[in-house]
């Protein structure tokens, strides 16, 4: 897409948001709020980030994260204050601005062959590499060498395929690392309840960028706007494209300027 396009179909947006009287920010957060990181426990956001989203939900707006992360990680690592609420684990868990918290669990044949790859991980020295969800456990090899990355995902192809056939798992690749899960909500899913939540009229934008987030793009077309937030593009059902940090926080402070909030 041209840029004069995006600016177009991002202007359009903007005079929508400043006349709407109902407001929603989806936010991803690894690789859209927070750049990569090979030590995922220290995956902080851009500088200003914090800041700028506190002030957007001050501005009556509804601001939900829907991150692969568990919902409470998440809490601590964004620095968002005061909670937004925030649904994790693809969408599995949701975690209340209140603090109330609601999870959907995988039934026993899953959970069993969870626990079944989970030891076959630990068996094969990937201890410090996986991620134990609710219902999946992710896999990570950013920081590691190409070859070191082929390896890994070799070895964990071996111990989930044959789980996959058997008890009907997904295998999923996201940006630095594989997820093995049990079938259920994605992002996407969680965008629709969400948007079934709110007012028919709500001006709404997903913010995303990986693989994962194309749910989510796909759950929004037509009730709102999908960004994709990453350095490079890739194919994608998003409206438009945005590059971190700089056009990422550009476009957090033009959605304060919609709301009446900064100049």
């Amino acid at each position: 897409m041209k840029v004069a396009e995006q600016y177009d179909i991002c202007t359009s947006f903007f005079d929508r948001l400043r006349q709407a009287s109902s407001r929603l920010l989806l936010l991803d957060y690894d690789g859209t709020l927070a750049p990569f990181t090979p030590d995922r426990k220290r995956a902080f956001p851009y500088h200003d980030i914090p800041e700028i989203i506190s002030r957007i939900m001050a501005a009556d707006t509804r601001v939900v994260l829907i991150s692969g992360r568990s919902a409470r990680e998440l809490l601590f690592l964004s620095g968002i204050h005061p909670q937004p609420e925030i649904w994790g684990s693809h969408g599995a868990e949701r975690l209340f601005a209140d603090g109330s918290y609601e999870v959907d669990a995988p039934d026993a044949e899953h959970r069993v062959a969870l626990q079944t790859a989970r030891r076959a991980f630990i068996s094969a020295g990937l201890t410090d590499r996986i991620e134990t969800k609710p219902g999946s456990i992710a896999v990570h090899w950013r920081g590691l060498s190409s070859a070191q990355q082929r390896g890994t995902e070799a070895e964990v192809r071996h111990i989930c395929e044959p789980l996959v056939r058997q008890h009907g798992l997904e295998l999923l690749r996201f940006d630095g690392g594989l997820e093995f899960r049990a079938p259920g909500k994605d992002k996407g899913d969680a965008v629709e309840t969400i948007l079934s939540e709110s007012r028919q009229d709500v001006a709404a934008a997903y913010l995303g960028d990986d693989q994962t987030d194309e749910n989510a793009f796909r759950a929004i077309k037509g009730r709102g706007l999908a960004v994709l937030v990453r350095l490079e593009r890739r194919s994608t059902r998003a409206d438009v494209w945005l590059k971190p940090p700089e056009e990422l926080i550009r476009f957090l402070r033009d959605w304060l300027r919609a709301c009446g909030e900064e100049r």
